[in-house]
């Protein structure tokens, strides 16, 4: 399988939705792009900002859509056709309810699992073929506190346990753009808290 050219971060745009549970999947390109000295610009024809970095010798585009959550497809279709990427080619991370926070899964198509970006793009492309990192915020308990917690800040533990999980999603994510995603996944489940 091709590996990886576009890493697209999911989360909602504007400050009160920084360091929201959220915005997960926006920490995990920031950190990339941060660790290589590379900012984010907005691009209207893209939706979103974005901004290029070298994972294991390969360039590849960071992407974070400027529309909310749940209209996240147009900016992910938007860069697909213009940087001319298959949607193989493309990792949405994402945060996850239904994992500890902390733990981080990588996966290939399947479900939306209720993640209103994933549904988004899903439904622009008509189909779930694109790679996933699964960032673990854990559950509030009750579904009826599920969208104040996921809109709202992590306690200083989830926070340590959500960066680390992030931490260690980075190093195997070389692995992932060269294509070797079965050694990335093993290596990021085998070294996970659980």
């Amino acid at each position: 399988m091709a590996g990886l050219r576009l890493i697209v971060g999911l989360g909602n745009p504007g400050a009160e939705y920084l360091r929201t549970r959220h915005n997960a999947g926006f920490w995990l390109v920031d950190a990339l792009a941060s660790g290589q000295g590379e900012r984010f610009a907005f691009d209207g024809k893209l939706h979103g900002e974005s901004c290029r970095v070298r994972l294991g010798g390969d360039p590849v585009w960071l992407l974070k859509p400027a529309t909310f959550m749940n209209k996240s497809g147009i900016a992910v279709v938007s860069a697909l056709r213009y940087y001319k990427i298959e949607p193989e080619q493309c990792l949405v991370a994402h945060d996850d309810l239904d994992l500890p926070a902390g733990t981080v899964r990588m996966k290939f198509d399947g479900g939306h699992g209720g993640q209103n970006g994933l549904r988004d793009i899903m439904a622009h492309l008509g189909h779930g073929k694109f790679h996933r990192l699964r960032v673990g915020i854990g559950h509030p308990g009750h579904r009826d506190q599920v969208t104040p917690w996921v809109l709202g800040r992590p306690s200083a533990t989830d926070e340590d346990a959500i960066l680390d999980g992030i931490a260690r999603s980075l190093d195997v994510l070389p692995l992932a753009v060269e294509g070797q995603f079965e050694k990335a996944m093993k290596q990021l489940h085998t070294n996970s808290r659980e």
